[in-house]
């Protein structure tokens, strides 16, 4: 039986052109696919074991490097001279986190106080715990400013008190005890007889109170009722706006609570999120695009305008009572401390910060905050979180422990909290993010080039067909049957 290649050609047409239809359905119906398992991937709910885990037990390495500016000349410095430091570290601790007290409520929120501890590495340290280092007195030099303005007999007295406890305007002690806490008679006299001026009731060190404990009561949407919200801040230890500052914008509690934010993100998306450590929200945006291993990734940055002062950016005002632009005075969520939060090295802050103190050199490279997101779902991909803390110092007189101190806002430490996704948690993301839609994107490419190659090669099939159908069927001399038997009788 003769196969009938003209109808052969027009199925294959018709297979192309469905080929064709198919492909572009894919082109336009993938990307929603996608969407939708992101969505479903990211809101926070138990069933999303893999996205789930990850927000409960944080399972990338995270990391806590600490500097230490080690004061020179602290006998000059008390004459009045410029300090002079030198940076010490970094001194690196690995930093687990867990949520615990999980409680999903009807409005689509859940609550979960956050659960931190801090262990030494020593291999990834630049020194020892028991490494030697020299900062102010936090307790006398700070005190000395919240003291000013008290009587001048009421100042003598508080002297009298560092003298008995032998307590000095500067500490030699070693990492590990300005880190978690040493004993001092001070801080004992302290919480027995005034209980609540001391941030720590046990043990004075600079983060004494951040080991083995939480970050407060946080209430944050799921994203089930809307994708938008997922991971935004409800409330913060049942408040809904902050205390600690003098306007309702600068007590917003704004964003995520800072470790994933809502998928689907632009180049115009900025990144809010409410810090407990810092008293306040923060917004970063949106700097550069790049990749890690593959994965695309938007880089967001501290913009100039975060600790500029009321003067230079009056949206901060309510941050105030301001000094120069780079430092945000945490006074008052620090017990009336005269505490200042800067970038490390005076980065991005008024050059005259950098002329009162020797020894600091500021670069993007190295003092500038970043976190790198994954637009499409809102997960970061690698964070480096970098503060420095500040004590301001000056003469106050009837302390003399203050000697003639400059006025000055001195370093004291800076911290960079950083981690990055690596490993399994990687090679799914790899998979899931890249691998996968870039099959689907060939996928739909390639059907669409397979349909119309086969529609050209069957519609030239189907011409030859039936142009040679057209053409007559020629005899044994050339001559097609009709011309033979005209000739045949003409010869007769």
């Amino acid at each position: 039986m003769a196969i009938d290649k003209s109808k052969v050609a027009v199925g294959f047409i018709v297979a192309g052109v469905l080929t064709v239809f198919f492909g572009t359905v894919l082109a336009f119906v993938g990307p929603l696919i996608i969407d939708d398992q992101i969505v479903k991937n990211t809101m926070i709910d138990p069933k999303n074991e893999m996205s789930y885990t990850m927000w409960k037990d944080i399972p990338v390495p995270f990391y806590m490097s600490v500097y230490f500016f080690h004061i020179l000349n602290p006998k000059e410095l008390l004459k009045g001279e410029k300090p002079m430091v030198e940076q010490r570290g970094p001194y690196v601790y690995r930093k687990r986190c867990q949520k615990d007290n999980i409680t999903f409520h009807p409005n689509n929120t859940v609550s979960y106080r956050e659960y931190r501890k801090y262990f030494f590495e020593p291999a990834m340290s630049n020194g020892t715990e028991s490494d030697f280092v020299t900062i102010p007195n936090m307790l006398v030099l700070g005190a000395a400013v919240m003291m000013e303005n008290l009587p001048f007999a009421v100042r003598l007295m508080i002297s009298a008190t560092f003298k008995t406890f032998n307590e000095g305007p500067f500490l030699n002690k070693t990492v590990g005890e300005l880190m978690w806490g040493y004993d001092s008679g001070l801080v004992d006299f302290l919480n027995t007889y005034l209980p609540g001026m001391l941030p720590s009731s046990g043990k004075f060190g600079l983060f004494a109170e951040f080991n083995n404990s939480n970050t407060g009561l946080f209430t944050i949407f799921t994203g089930k009722d809307d994708i938008r919200k997922v991971h935004k801040v409800d409330s913060w230890n049942g408040l809904t706006e902050l205390n600690y500052w003098r306007t309702p914008q600068c007590n917003m509690i704004n964003g995520t609570a800072g470790q994933m934010w809502p998928p689907f993100m632009t180049k115009e998306s900025t990144l809010p999120f409410y810090s407990p450590d810092a008293c306040r929200s923060m917004d970063l945006v949106y700097q550069r695009p790049g990749e890690m291993h593959g994965i695309p990734l938007y880089r967001y940055v501290a913009p100039k305008t975060l600790f500029a002062n009321g003067t230079d950016y009056s949206p901060n005002e309510g941050f105030c009572p301001c000094r120069q632009s780079g430092l945000l005075n945490v006074s008052s969520c620090r017990h009336n401390s005269p505490v200042f939060i800067s970038h490390p090295h005076f980065f991005n802050a008024d050059p005259v910060l950098l002329d009162y103190v020797q020894g600091l050199s500021p670069s993007e490279e190295n003092h500038g905050l970043f976190i790198d997101i994954h637009p499409q779902t809102g997960v970061p991909l690698n964070v480096a979180i970098r503060l420095q803390l500040n004590l301001y110092m000056k003469r106050v007189s009837g302390i003399t422990e203050t000697g003639k101190i400059s006025e000055v806002v001195m370093p004291m430490i800076w911290f960079e909290e950083s981690g990055y996704i690596d490993g399994p948690i990687l090679k799914t993301f790899h998979t899931s993010l890249v691998v996968l839609p870039a099959v689907m994107e060939y996928m739909q490419y390639g059907f669409i080039s397979l349909g119309l190659a086969t529609i050209i090669i069957a519609a030239l099939v189907h011409y030859k067909v039936k142009a040679s159908d057209k053409e007559p069927v020629k005899g044994s001399h050339g001559l097609d049957p009709q011309e033979k038997s005209i000739m045949s009788y003409s010869e007769k």
